[in-house]
């Protein structure tokens, strides 16, 4: 993977203009001088954050220190550091598309257009017209199961077969207080349906976890049937071994997008601007893909079992819907289920 990484790099080189080349020759030549970053990372598993990191290191020789923890305790710990005047993290890498918005009204990030942006696919580009933070992952949110537990032909087809009582105490979920693919998605659902949705769920008392991955715990273990999944992670653990499979719900699958920001404060500069540029490259868009991730750049191909994009019916609530509505839930959600 690694070496037709590199390759792929060398044609596309070839078709770069000499002096945008040159920037990146400089680039490149600056941040391996800095020789290292912190990446405060939610996108992914933390085998896919460590595979990136690597591939990263292995290129460009800058060690990327990563910190993956869920979206919300990752902005926490961002804001913490910034109360206290620290300049820990290079790159921000979130799942709650508010947290930058809030970030860059604040002046706490770096305006920078990566060269790879112009790439990626279509629906990813100018996530920020103004430059501060651009798409580096994707996944969906959508129905997941124990195969050993819940034949096929038994398995919910939208969501709202999640409110039949025949579910009540076999429903797994995360919680959108820590994940910002549950916060996402619950913001999603409360356009669809209202927040009657929820309050119709409750009373089936799900088995809630803290990020969307816990769920795959509770359903591995047969604790839990069927929850609210990522693809990407629940089609890795498929592939291990686990009893687990995804249903890509009749009402639609919820798109979540989330980018990448490099933090105006930060000490390594240069290997944080190359490091959004990797994240927007073909090789990482591979990497992605080998993790069941959805690709960004249109040369990388779905990986098995996920439906390429243009084939899904989707749910993607807009970025300002986001911002406002995540801290919306969380509140009702808490005075819904309690916790």
């Amino acid at each position: 993977m690694r070496v037709w990484g590199r390759l792929a790099l060398g044609a596309a080189l070839a078709l770069v203009p000499v002096g945008l080349q040159a920037e990146m020759g400089a680039l490149e030549r600056d941040a391996r001088s800095e020789g290292h970053l912190t990446w405060y990372v939610a996108h992914y598993t933390s085998e896919a954050a460590a595979d990136l990191a690597n591939a990263f290191g292995d290129r460009y020789g800058v060690k990327v220190k990563v910190v993956h923890t869920t979206a919300q305790v990752s902005y926490q710990r961002l804001l913490q550091d910034l109360k206290n005047k620290q300049a820990i993290c290079d790159v921000f890498s979130s799942t709650d598309v508010g947290h930058y918005v809030r970030l860059k009204d604040k002046g706490y990030l770096a305006r920078y257009e990566p060269q790879n942006a112009a790439k990626i696919a279509e629906p990813f580009r100018s996530f920020d017209r103004d430059g501060f933070y651009h798409a580096t992952s994707a996944g969906f949110v959508l129905l997941t199961y124990n195969t050993t537990e819940l034949p096929v032909d038994r398995a919910p087809k939208k969501w709202t077969d999640l409110l039949e009582l025949e579910w009540k105490h076999r429903i797994a979920t995360g919680h959108p207080g820590f994940s910002g693919y549950v916060g996402t998605w619950a913001v999603a659902m409360r356009k669809l349906y209202g927040w009657s949705f929820f309050e119709r769920l409750e009373k089936n008392k799900p088995q809630i976890g803290r990020s969307i991955n816990d769920t795959l715990s509770m359903l591995s273990a047969g604790q839990r049937q069927l929850g609210v999944g990522a693809a990407g992670p629940t089609l890795a653990r498929a592939t291990r071994g686990s009893p687990l499979a995804i249903t890509f719900p009749a009402d639609g699958a919820v798109l979540v997008i989330a980018p990448s920001a490099v933090m105006k404060d930060s000490r390594n500069p240069n290997a944080a601007r190359l490091f959004i540029e990797f994240l927007n490259s073909t090789e990482a868009s591979r990497i992605n893909a080998a993790h069941f991730a959805v690709p960004i750049r249109p040369e990388v191909t779905s990986p098995p079992g996920l439906r390429p994009l243009q084939s899904v019916k989707t749910i993607r609530p807009t970025v300002s819907e986001i911002a406002q509505g995540i801290p919306e839930v969380i509140d009702q959600w808490r005075e819904t289920f309690g916790n």
